[in-house]
């Protein structure tokens, strides 16, 4: 008798922009395939819930044979590899033993808790078990600062008071004109369905623009134009369209009397009356590589084209002075009227829609004694602590659903940082590069193997439940359980007193969902909306009793509070900041280094599922220029070097990719041979552990050697 398949609906939690509905068809206790959301929509404008490819693949990922299946205690030196297979007694008493050790002897704040976004969207499980552990134990050393987006957060923030800045991606439909800029969602996701909003969008007649270094997919498949534009000049550009808005008396003079202050200094700079320098399109032209006409003609269209979206990624934010980039797009918003009206756009794209604050409810939690240092200093802080002016003397790292040590720059340092620890604890799916250094391993299930609810990432008004498809591989706990039993050991009382279904009631206890068992079974709730949510529609209808969230309560293109940080790399109107000297290129390093986010993995997540090598390779994309130049052909296994270390990946000689320019995808988990060299491909082996003044990540202003292997 044939066995009966159950269909399950399981949300996909990580951190790709999107979140998006998996059905599990689930036989005998296993997951035989997975499908994606085939339901009708139940509201106008709410479209399927689909997954992509990494989705779609995820039973290559329940079952891959190097899935961690029981504790491992580390059997050779740190970061080698080498495991054995323990008891969870053992690993737990292990644990324990060590954290109450280093707290009695260097106190909480010497532990480090390196856990990030492995399962972002998860509102129960994840990251926060251990901040709650680590919390009720003490305290702990936390890394602050975003590293996807911290200049383009910055930028909203000083600019509009606000992070919700991104309108419904169904409002695409209503624009006339969509730039994207910096901004790949084909690849990056960007909002489950913000890829087919776009195809609507063209369809319906739109003219789309792509300004970006790469020909990227999603120029290809939406743009009627790619303008090729050097990595770090994108400011420069924004500035000469508003030149030419400005010259052209194309700006909407009532919208920016009414909703911003600090236009004219702003003109002032722009037309040269500050420094005697127009910031003309010609000017542009000689920094971005963009030829003059097309600047001139882009700025034209944009400004004319109404309601037109200026739609920007985060990729170009992440440079060198990239919160000006930020600043620029969103005055060049403003100039044009397009802010709060449907069919425009913010110029920043953080978080859209607030479901999350509107359905979920997220207890408050802390301790006093906590520290912090930036995302890309924690190995600093390792190595030098308290002498080195760091808060604290680091001696145990503890990561949960994370791999921290992969995602930031100067992996050689992370390596050499983690091999002074007294003792490290990790939680994961698979030995990655983090978990290569711990000293014990927790095997943790997945969200198939668990129950818990979602909301969107950023832009949608849904939620979802995630319900558990299938019991909990080999040994695998999930991460609350872990710490309820820790907190057990370590003499802590009311860790986790509540049952997995009891949170999830109160989680969502704001949701107003009128029929529980029909919510677990259907998979997922949408809303619908009296209108498709537009970012700041409310203040620009009336801005008397709904004014921004600034000092002011207007829009600040010039920002008193940025003036009164007194950071002179930062002004307090949107400006080009030219390299300065420690930032200008180093003969040695020619080429600028991008770091894109692909279709093969999510962040470093994925990168083992052969469905998605089958799509896309780890490459280099260089320009047949500078590979000619370099005696490079494509498939040719190149050595990538920068200031701080080397990779080696194969190269793809492209048209796609301007010249001076090339990118390799982040993500790769790095292999360090006996040269301490990368042999996989890893960007954050050549990307520095560096941050600006206001704490942005810039990893696009890397600069690199490419040559071929011998």
């Amino acid at each position: 008798m044939k066995s009966e398949i159950k269909k399950v609906p399981v949300g996909c939690p990580h951190d790709c922009g999107g979140s998006c509905l998996l059905i599990a068809h689930v036989e005998d206790g296993v997951v035989k395939r997975i499908t994606t959301d085939e339901s009708l929509p139940d509201a106008p404008g709410v479209a399927q819930l689909r997954a992509c490819l990494k989705g779609r693949a995820y039973r290559q990922r329940l079952y891959h044979p190097d899935r961690l299946k029981y504790p491992l205690k580390r059997a050779g030196e740190r970061g080698s590899g080498k495991f054995e297979r323990i008891s969870w007694d053992e690993a737990l008493d292990t644990v324990a033993e060590n954290m109450l050790a280093i707290r009695e002897k260097h106190g909480a704040t010497a532990i480090l808790n390196m856990s990030h976004s492995g399962t972002m969207l998860c509102a129960y499980h994840g990251k926060g078990c251990i901040y709650r552990l680590l919390n009720m134990f003490g305290g702990q050393t936390m890394l602050h600062s975003i590293v996807s987006n911290e200049g383009g957060v910055f930028a909203a923030l000083q600019t509009y008071g606000a992070v919700f800045t991104t309108s419904e991606r169904e409002d695409l439909l209503n624009s006339k004109m969509i730039i994207i800029w910096g901004w790949n969602p084909t690849d990056s996701v960007w909002g489950t369905n913000t890829s087919y909003y776009l195809a609507l969008a063209r369809e319906k007649g739109a003219r789309i623009v792509a300004v970006d270094p790469r020909y990227t997919d999603s120029a290809a498949t939406f743009a009627q134009q790619w303008i090729p534009i050097r990595p770090g000049a994108d400011t420069a550009m924004l500035i000469a369209m508003a030149y030419v808005i400005i010259e052209e008396n194309l700006y909407d003079k009532k919208f920016l009397d009414r909703y911003t202050i600090g236009f004219d200094k702003f003109r002032e700079y722009v037309m040269g009356q500050e420094d005697d320098v127009p910031k003309t399109p010609q000017w542009a032209s000689e920094i971005t590589g963009v030829p003059a006409g097309t600047i001139v003609e882009l700025a034209r269209a944009y400004a004319t084209t109404k309601p037109a979206a200026l739609s920007v990624g985060h990729g170009p934010g992440r440079t060198n002075h990239g919160e000006q980039f930020h600043r620029a797009a969103m005055t060049l918003c403003a100039m044009t009227g397009n802010v709060g009206r449907s069919g425009g756009d913010t110029g920043i794209a953080i978080f859209g829609y607030p479901i999350q604050m509107k359905v979920m409810n997220f207890p408050a939690g802390g301790s006093p004694e906590n520290a912090s240092v930036h995302f890309n200093k924690w190995a600093d802080a390792i190595i030098e602590g308290r002498a080195g002016g760091y808060p604290s003397d680091i001696k145990m790292v503890y990561s949960v659903a994370g791999n921290t040590v992969n995602q930031l720059g100067n992996v050689r340092k992370a390596d050499r940082a983690l091999k002074t620890l007294e003792f490290m604890v990790a939680h994961d799916h698979f030995l990655t590069a983090t978990a290569r250094y711990a000293d014990i391993v927790f095997p943790a299930t997945t969200h198939f193997e668990r129950s818990d609810v979602m909301t969107p990432w950023c832009f949608g008004h849904y939620i979802i439940y995630s319900d558990k498809a299938i019991e909990p591989y080999g040994e695998c706990r999930n991460d609350i359980d872990i710490c309820a039993d820790l907190a057990k050991r370590l003499g802590i009382a009311g860790y986790n007193d509540t049952s997995e279904e009891e949170w999830l009631k109160y989680l969502t206890s704001a949701a107003e969902i009128a029929d529980w068992d029909e919510f677990k079974q259907r998979g997922f709730l949408k809303y619908e909306l009296d209108k498709p949510h537009i970012a700041f529609r409310e203040q620009i209808e009336d801005i008397e009793n709904s004014p921004f969230s600034t000092p002011s309560g207007k829009i600040e293109i010039y920002s008193q509070s940025i003036a009164d940080m007194q950071k002179p790399d930062v002004p307090p109107i949107p400006k080009y900041v030219a390299p300065q000297k420690a930032e200008t290129p180093d003969p040695q390093f020619p080429l600028n280094l991008i770091t894109g986010h692909s279709k093969k993995s999510c962040n470093s997540m994925f990168y083992n599922l052969p469905w998605v090598h089958e799509a896309e390779k780890q490459e280099i994309w260089i320009n047949s220029v500078d590979a000619g130049a370099r005696g490079i052909k494509n498939g040719d296994m190149v050595k990538v070097t920068s200031g701080v270390g080397a990779t080696i990946l194969p190269a793809r000689v492209t048209e796609r990719i301007i010249p001076g320019t090339v990118n390799i995808d982040q993500g790769m988990q790095f292999q360090l041979n006996a040269e301490g060299i990368d042999t996989v491909g890893c960007a954050n082996a050549v990307c520095p552990d560096v941050h600006t003044s206001v704490d942005v990540t810039p990893y696009n202003s890397t600069r690199v050697q490419v040559e071929k292997m011998a």
